[in-house]
């Protein structure tokens, strides 16, 4: 089963305590990121973010703005707010949504449960928008319910995968140098053309940068740009950095971004976007298994293939209801979709097919169930043989099974096709 966010902690004893993929270090590098965080001067009143969201999606190709379009049955912008949130340390995020969308966008938060969110109408261009989130911030709006912060963030609702340590990175560098933004090398070289579409010259590809998102800068800073903007620059513009240089007189720092700053632009990323997050989702897994006491070192056996800490536990189906219940009141199932496998051995020897099979069909009644709470439960039944005086070949059948008993864990795991469930695999 797919776990919560690193360094979640387990629930009390007793029952089953879920345990994930390197969670401890996870949660040790989280905790000194926020601190370093606050030495740094990002106190929890100082730091806001605004994330235009009015865009059509044109270049998407799909009638949904690119936004909201699902990924995991979940909208893209989800994803990033949780990003945010993520970061103790940001006070507010502002949203720029067009007017057509504001009821979607309320619906989202409310589902997804996120939580110091505002939303602002946005502007017909980018630029607009960004400043319609800024005027929330600004101290000399009427009516203005939110304080004005030290440093403003300005990141894109379709970059999902924004980590804290970039975040801290340029508000860090925003609070030195007055602004700041996230830069990638280039991946193409860039050319100009002629006027009769012939090569007029090219860039040296190595002296230049890709300017990517977020982006940090002193409130007044960017700010006082916006207010003094062309409407040129706010129709046709799409580089805040330059408008802190151009009215405000601010070279940003440069800061270099990791590889996960790129932007949903396409159909095809929306697939790149779901592939990574079904594998930082597939990183923590708990199996619930009901192995008896003489066969425990099955168990540790599968915990090896699988490469992962598997929580093992003595289990019927009694136990993998508590842990649906579990689940479901951690709201973990809220933001993802939650796999859960049922893991039983069989040895057609000691136990009476009919009698297990019966058992363990009941996997379709729960699966149903289940299945309403956004949690896909599968069962697997791995063939456990016994081999009277030779322990060598009954070993070696039961690597045999284990081995292909991972393959269908793994790929129920990281697919998590909806198809699957309910049902019953055989390895």
């Amino acid at each position: 089963m797919e776990l919560g966010p690193p360094g979640g902690s387990g629930p009390a004893e007793p029952g089953p305590r879920l345990r994930g993929l390197r969670g401890a270090d996870a949660a040790a590098s989280a905790s000194s990121l926020s601190r370093f965080g606050a030495e740094a001067g990002c106190r929890a009143s100082a730091v806001a973010a605004v994330l235009p969201a009015g865009g059509s999606g044109e270049r998407m190709g799909v009638p949904t703005p690119k936004q909201f379009c699902p990924i995991l049955e979940r909208p893209l912008i989800s994803y990033t707010l949780q990003a945010l949130e993520r970061v103790s340390w940001i006070k507010d995020i502002i949203v720029a949504v067009t007017r057509e969308n504001m009821e979607t966008m309320k619906g989202i938060i409310q589902r997804y449960q996120h939580k110091r969110i505002s939303l602002v109408e946005a502007g017909v261009t980018r630029h607009r928008s960004i400043f319609n989130g800024l005027k929330a911030l600004a101290e000399d709006q009427p009516n203005c319910r939110l304080s004005k912060p030290e440093v403003v963030i300005i990141h894109d609702a379709v970059r999902p995968f924004v980590e804290e340590d970039v975040l801290l990175k340029v508000v860090t560098a925003a609070q030195e140098h007055g602004a700041s933004g996230a830069i990638r090398p280039l991946v193409s070289t860039v050319i100009s053309p002629s006027a009769d579409s012939c090569l007029d010259h090219s860039l040296e590809r190595a002296r230049y940068r890709a300017s990517e998102m977020p982006q940090a800068f002193l409130f007044d800073v960017i700010y006082d740009a916006y207010q003094q903007c062309s409407d040129y620059d706010l129709e046709f513009g799409t580089e805040c950095l330059h408008l802190a240089l151009k009215y405000s007189h601010i070279k940003a720092k440069l800061v270099e971004g990791s590889p996960d700053l790129w932007k949903v632009t396409y159909k095809r990323d929306l697939y790149a976007a779901e592939s990574i997050i079904k594998e930082r989702i597939s990183q923590k897994v708990c199996v619930v298994m009901d192995t008896k006491e003489d066969e425990e070192h099955v168990g540790h056996c599968l915990e090896e293939m699988l490469k992962t800490e598997l929580n093992v536990m003595t289990s019927d189906f009694e136990e993998t209801q508590r842990l649906l219940n579990m689940v479901e009141e951690s709201n973990l199932s809220i933001l993802y979709p939650v796999v859960v496998i049922s893991v039983h051995f069989l040895d057609y020897e000691s136990v009476p097919l009919g009698q297990k099979m019966e058992k363990v069909m009941q996997i379709r009644e729960f699966a149903k169930e289940a299945k309403k709470r956004n949690i896909l439960l599968s069962g697997l039944l791995i063939y456990f043989p016994q081999v009277e005086n030779n322990r060598g070949l009954e070993e070696q059948k039961l690597r045999e099974s284990l081995r292909q008993g991972t393959t269908i864990i793994s790929a129920l795991i990281k697919e998590r096709n909806s198809g699957l469930i309910g049902q019953l695999l055989v390895a």
